[in-house]
């Protein structure tokens, strides 16, 4: 069967990869792309004059690794990193996640046997597939965590969130980024009220606060 599409120029394709584009895999390293995926993606980027995006969970670098040698449009880490042209620079737009928050996820996946934890820098994920009884429970531990660190007067936006047998931890929630916008302004940046806080602002209040 072969799509048509009778206007493409008023078409904009948005694509996710684990469980759309892949099948799911147990482990997060052992997916693949289905032979001819890559030459389809092509085409289809081309039909649509370039309006083709992924958006994933992975990191861009590692969407580019499965996808090669077709280069798409994309937000990685569920928006935390993005990328607005194919050949684009990759844009990070949340801080590292706190290594010490990163010690504790670790812990506790280390404490449940068929827990794995993806390390992302700006993200954590950990993959519960292979025990999905303990969703419920790991949650709750999750949460625990973040709401921990919080209270302990450490500086995050961090926020937990889940589906599909897996838990992320992403940092730069709503919280941080109106401290952010706040410094901006005073410091003599332009920064918009709404949307999003550039990577370079981002990296000159990490510097100044440290």
């Amino acid at each position: 069967m072969r799509l048509q599409i009778e206007n493409p120029d008023n078409v904009a394709l948005f694509l996710d990869l684990d469980g759309t584009l892949f099948d799911i895999a147990d482990v997060p390293a052992d997916v693949s792309a289905p032979a001819g995926l890559s030459s389809t993606l092509a085409h289809l980027q081309r039909s649509l004059g370039g309006a083709l995006a992924i958006l994933t969970g992975r990191k861009i670098d590692e969407v580019d690794r499965l996808l090669a040698p077709a280069r798409i449009a994309a937000a990685g880490v569920h928006g935390a990193e993005l990328r607005l042209q194919p050949n684009g620079a990759i844009e990070v737009t949340s801080a590292s996640v706190p290594e010490s928050l990163v010690r504790a996820v670790d812990r506790l996946a280390s404490s449940i046997p068929g827990v794995l934890v993806e390390h992302k820098g700006i993200a954590i994920t950990v993959h519960y597939r292979a025990v999905p009884a303990i969703e419920p429970v790991l949650e709750t531990e999750l949460r625990g965590l973040l709401d921990a660190y919080v209270k302990g007067g450490r500086r995050t936006g961090g926020r937990a969130s889940g589906g599909r047998g897996k838990a992320r931890v992403v940092t730069g929630g709503s919280q941080d980024t109106a401290q952010i916008r706040a410094w901006a302004k005073e410091n003599g940046y332009e920064v918009n009220d709404r949307g999003r806080v550039p990577a370079s602002i981002r990296e000159a209040y990490e510097k100044a606060n440290g």
